[in-house]
């Protein structure tokens, strides 16, 4: 005589389900608290990295150009790099972008919250950074005048330092990772 076979089911039971969602829960519960830090530190990094590019673009620019080139802060009155920054040849050497000159880029403002701090070896306003065509950094209104310093990108306690030498360049630090040669005052390394 042939046995009756049962249905066998597959699947698990509630009580499985309900257990898996609360360990599931209480994982995500545990990563939360380092979420906002994360997300912090990413911001952070990626504004010092579009301002990094912009920086070695317009050094870039100048050698091809094999003129000066400038970079500065958007923001009427050439002092908020909050604002975004913009990159020009200054054809009428007025340190202002208008009519006269050849816009290369034009970058939107920092994502709120992110402050910048400029502190250069002449760091009157208007700030910028300008590159002559040999690609150092030099004063606006004299090629053969060196220019360094650092800009330092702030939110919360996450800093980033943007350092130019004295020979243009540049490279980006973080303080909390790297304390040796990573001041935020201006200086030649």
């Amino acid at each position: 005589m042939l046995a009756q076979r049962r249905p066998r089911w597959n699947g698990h039971t509630l009580l499985e389900l309900l257990a898996v969602l609360v360990i599931a829960a209480l994982l995500a519960a545990a990563a939360m608290p380092a979420l906002p830090h994360l997300l912090a530190r990413q911001q952070m990094r990626a504004a010092a990295m579009d301002l990094f590019s912009a920086i070695e673009l317009t050094r870039a620019q100048a050698m091809a150009r094999g003129q000066r080139v400038l970079l500065m802060p958007a923001g009427a009155g050439g002092t908020d790099w909050g604002a975004g920054w913009l990159i020009f040849v200054d054809q009428n050497a007025n340190l202002v972008f208008d009519g006269a000159d050849e816009l290369l880029l034009r970058q939107g403002p920092l994502p709120s919250g992110i402050t910048a701090q400029f502190a250069f070896s002449s760091a009157t306003a208007p700030f910028y950074i300008a590159y002559n065509g040999a690609g150092r950094s030099c004063s606006a209104s004299n090629s053969l005048a060196a220019r360094w310093g650092t800009l330092t990108l702030t939110l919360g306690k996450q800093v980033r330092h943007i350092k130019i030498n004295m020979l243009g360049r540049v490279r980006v630090c973080d303080p909390q990772q790297q304390t040796v040669n990573c001041s935020g005052v201006a200086d030649s390394s």
